[in-house]
């Protein structure tokens, strides 16, 4: 009887710590990525496609109002995959809200697609004074991320497009306003 709750006892232990490292391990990554990002490398064919699905795309307010991504072409564009839930997403968006108000004059456009629900994104945008367009996504944004070269389906996610509808850059992970100025300076 004694082996039985010894070995139950070290079975809790090892469950114990196995979740323990894999937890360490989780927040390791998110902390890395949170602090460095990754910037990600696409071919022309999959830029041309994830261009192209971008600009084809209809997406809704968190209000309910359908918007065609089409009326930013011919514009500096950067979209940002994020969530009400990701904290790496909630650190960003003072800047990227920061860097609208400093670009935006310079047709610049910041797009906020949330892989979220209407009601929390529309609450979240209201808390925070988004003052860039907001979409919430759901699944559909799910698939336009993964289209647009983030097949991870993490976040947060940022693509950079130039006039030309070309991109010019995709960043996994939390980009900071300098950054962000790195890549649109030069293309603006």
């Amino acid at each position: 009887m004694p082996t039985s709750k010894t070995s139950k006892l070290n079975t809790n232990k090892f469950s114990f710590y196995l979740i323990v490292a894999i937890l360490s391990l989780a927040a390791g990554v998110a902390y890395k990525s949170r602090e460095m990002g990754l910037t990600t490398t696409l071919s022309d064919s999959v830029k041309k496609t994830a261009v192209t699905t971008f600009f084809n795309a209809t997406l809704m307010t968190p209000e309910g109002t359908p918007q065609a991504m089409a009326q930013w072409q011919g514009k500096t564009v950067v979209v940002n995959f994020w969530a009400t839930w990701c904290f790496p997403c909630r650190e960003e968006i003072p800047e990227l809200i920061d860097t609208y108000t400093t670009y935006q004059a310079q047709d610049l456009v910041i797009v906020g697609i949330a892989i979220d629900q209407a009601e929390k994104v529309a609450a979240f945008s209201k808390e925070f004074n988004i003052n860039y367009p907001v979409f919430a996504g759901e699944f559909d944004a799910y698939k336009l991320a993964e289209a647009m070269g983030n097949p991870q389906g993490a976040l947060p996610f940022t693509v950079t497009i130039d006039r030309n509808g070309e991109i010019v850059n995709t960043h996994l992970g939390r980009i900071k306003k300098q950054q962000i100025e790195k890549i649109i300076q030069p293309i603006l």
